[in-house]
C-alpha cells in the first residue's frame, strides 16, 4: 500500500467513515417483508415473484388480492379489498399477534385502548405494480369534530402506501379526515420503526411498466454490492427566509450541504427556474428539486444518466398523481429514465406535509437506514399523500467506506475512481487546500485513465488560478471516454477557459466539436452565437458614443 493511498484511507476514516455507525440499525432481510400483488393485473405477480426471489422473501409471505386495476380506488374498495384482508392474512399466518393494550403514543390522539400489534414477524410491506396507488376523496366520510382543522386539510383522500403505514393501528379507528402526525419523524433508532410501535414500512415496486418495477430491486442490489456513486444535484428556487415557501428550499439546501460534506461532487442551483434543458446533468447519484408540474429540463430527454441505485425526487403537489406515465408529473418519468427510488404526492399535500428530503438523506447516508426506514423517518405526517417508490430494503450505505474502497481496489473496479473522488471532496470539505488535494490525485495510478478524476483536477487547477493547467486537464479528460453528459460539461468548461485566455481559435474548434458530438444539444443556438462572436471576421462591438 503506497503512501498516497494511506493518506486517502486516513481521510476516509476521519471524514467519511460515519456511514452506518450513528444509529441502531435494524435493516433486516426478506423474511421481514410481505409482498402484495394485484391478481387482476397482468404483470403484477411477475413483479412480486421477481422481488421475492431477489430478496429471498418466504413464499408464504407473498399475497395476491383481487383489486381494481385502476390507480385510483374508493375508500370502500380500499377497506374491503385490501386493508381488512391484509390484516386478516397477517394474523392468520401468525405474522402479527394482536393483544388488548393501552397506548398514549398516537399523534394528536389521547391515550386509548384497543387490539394492537403485540408481536410482529415483519416490518415491511412491498406493493407491486398493479396495486392501486391512491384513495379518492369521499365527501360522505368526513368525520364530525374535524372542523377545527384548517380548511386545506379537511380531506380524506390519501396515498394507499401512507394509509397502510398505520395498519398496525387499524383497530383504533383513527380519523380519516386530515393527516396523522408521524411519531417517527426524525427517528434516529431504526429499530423503533416497527409494527409493535404502530408503523408498517410500506413502499412499492411500481412505474410505467412491470419491467421498470422489476428493475428497481436489481439496481438497488447492484448499489448495495458496489456502492452508490456519482454526482449530486440540488435545484432550489432562491427563496428568502421570509417567503412562505422557504421550507422547500431549506430542506433541499440542507440535503445539498449534507452531500457536499460526505464528499459527493455537488451542484446547487438557486435560480427560480429549474435546471434548463441545456444543463449537462451527468452520472446522477442523487437529485432533489422543485417546482415544475411535469418533468422538465434535462429530465425531459429520452435518456438520463442515472447511476445504479440513484435517488431522485422532485417536490410538487402532484408529482406522483400517476406512476404510469413517462412524461406526466415526475415520479413515473424519473423511474422510466433510470432512477432506483423516489417519493411523490398523489394529491395536494401542502408543503409542510411533504417529505423532508434533508432528514431522509441524513438517515439514508449517515445513519445507514434502509430506504424504507429513511423514507418514513423523513415524513412529518402519515395517512396523507406521499407514496414511497423503490425497494424498502435498499441500503446503499450499509458498508463502511474503508471496506467498500478495499473491495473496489481488489476487484480493480472502474468505480474506484468515484471512491477516490469522494475522498478528495471529503478532504476539501474538511479544510484541505485545493493544491494539496490536486497533488494527491496527480499521484494516483487510477487517475491516469480516469475522466472523472482528471476533470476534478481541472476544477482544482481552476480554483488555484491555473487556467492553462485546467485547460490541459479538461482536454485530457475528453480523451478518457467520459459519459455523453460529462463530455458536454467538459466541452463547456474547456470553451470557457479557452475564451478567458483569448485562445479564440481553439475555443471555436472546441465549440464546433461540441455541436458535432451533441447534435440535439438544446443550447445549440447560444453556442453558435458564441462561435460567431469569436470568429476573426466578426464585426467588432461599436464604441460608446463620446
Amino acid at each position: 500500500m503506497n503512501f498516497i493511498r494511506l493518506i486517502f484511507l486516513a481521510l476516509m476514516a476521519v471524514g467519511g467513515g460515519t456511514y452506518a455507525g450513528a444509529a441502531a440499525v435494524a435493516a433486516g432481510g426478506g423474511d421481514e417483508v410481505v409482498v402484495i400483488y394485484n391478481s387482476n393485473v397482468r404483470g403484477s405477480k411477475k413483479v412480486a415473484d421477481h422481488y421475492a426471489q431477489a430478496r429471498q422473501v418466504p413464499r408464504r409471505q407473498v399475497y395476491g388480492f383481487p383489486l381494481p386495476a385502476a390507480e385510483e380506488i374508493s375508500r370502500t374498495e380500499f377497506r374491503e379489498l385490501l386493508q381488512q384482508p391484509l390484516v386478516q392474512k397477517l394474523e392468520a399466518d401468525n405474522l402479527w399477534t394482536f393483544r388488548w393494550m393501552k397506548t398514549s403514543a398516537i399523534p394528536s390522539q389521547p391515550g386509548r385502548e384497543g387490539r394492537l400489534v403485540a408481536a410482529s414477524q415483519i416490518r415491511y410491506a412491498v406493493l407491486c405494480y398493479g396495486v392501486p396507488l391512491k384513495i379518492r376523496p369521499d365527501p360522505g366520510a368526513l368525520e364530525a369534530g374535524k372542523t377545527n382543522l384548517q380548511a386545506e386539510l379537511r380531506h380524506n383522500e390519501a396515498a394507499v402506501d401512507s394509509e397502510l403505514a398505520l395498519l398496525p393501528l387499524i383497530n383504533l379507528e383513527l380519523t380519516l379526515t386530515g393527516p396523522q402526525g408521524n411519531s417517527f419523524y426524525g427517528a434516529t433508532n431504526a429499530a423503533d420503526l416497527h409494527p409493535t410501535n404502530g408503523i408498517l414500512l410500506v413502499a412499492r415496486l411500481d412505474g410505467p411498466t412491470p419491467e421498470i418495477a422489476c428493475g428497481l430491486v436489481d439496481k438497488a442490489l447492484a448499489a448495495e454490492r458496489d456502492g452508490l456513486w456519482g454526482r449530486t444535484y440540488f435545484d432550489a428556487r432562491g427563496l428568502g427566509k421570509t417567503n412562505a415557501y422557504f421550507l422547500g428550499d431549506e430542506w433541499i439546501l440542507g440535503a445539498a450541504k449534507l452531500c457536499r460534506e460526505l464528499g459527493f461532487e455537488t451542484t446547487v442551483d438557486n435560480l427560480p427556474e429549474t435546471f434548463p434543458a441545456s444543463f449537462p446533468l451527468s452520472q446522477i447519484a442523487i437529485y432533489c428539486g422543485w417546482y415544475d408540474g411535469n418533468v422538465s429540463g434535462p429530465f425531459a430527454a429520452s435518456q438520463v444518466e442515472f447511476m445504479p441505485g440513484a435517488f431522485a425526487y422532485h417536490l410538487h403537489s402532484f408529482s406522483a398523481s400517476t406512476l404510469r406515465s413517462t412524461h406526466e408529473n415526475w415520479a413515473g418519468p424519473l423511474l422510466a429514465r433510470g432512477a432506483t427510488c423516489t417519493l411523490g404526492c398523489v394529491y395536494e399535500p401542502y408543503l409542510g406535509a411533504t417529505p423532508n428530503v434533508a432528514m431522509l438523506l441524513a438517515r439514508l447516508t449517515v445513519s445507514g437506514f434502509t430506504f424504507g426506514e429513511a423514507a418514513y423517518a423523513g415524513q412529518p405526517f402519515l395517512s396523507w399523500q406521499t407514496t414511497v417508490v423503490g425497494d424498502p430494503l435498499y441500503r446503499p450505505f450499509g458498508k463502511a467506506p474503508t471496506v467498500l474502497h478495499e473491495q473496489l481496489t481488489q476487484q480493480k473496479s472502474p468505480l474506484l475512481e468515484w471512491s477516490y473522488l469522494r475522498l478528495a471532496n471529503t478532504a476539501l470539505a474538511h479544510g484541505s487546500r485545493a493544491s494539496a488535494v490536486a497533488s494527491l490525485i496527480e499521484n494516483l495510478d487510477v487517475a491516469a485513465h480516469s475522466a472523472v478524476l482528471t476533470e476534478k483536477l481541472g476544477d482544482l487547477y481552476a480554483l488555484e488560478g491555473k487556467p492553462s493547467s485546467a485547460i490541459w486537464a479538461y482536454q485530457n479528460a475528453l480523451k478518457m471516454n467520459p459519459s455523453p453528459q460529462q463530455k458536454l460539461r467538459l466541452r463547456l468548461s474547456l470553451g470557457e477557459k479557452l475564451q478567458e485566455q483569448a485562445r479564440n481559435a481553439e475555443a471555436i474548434e472546441n465549440d464546433r466539436k461540441l455541436l458535432s458530438e451533441t447534435r440535439d444539444y438544446p443550447g445549440k443556438n447560444s453556442v453558435e452565437v458564441k462561435i460567431k462572436s469569436l470568429s476573426p471576421t466578426a464585426t467588432p462591438p461599436a464604441l460608446p458614443a463620446p
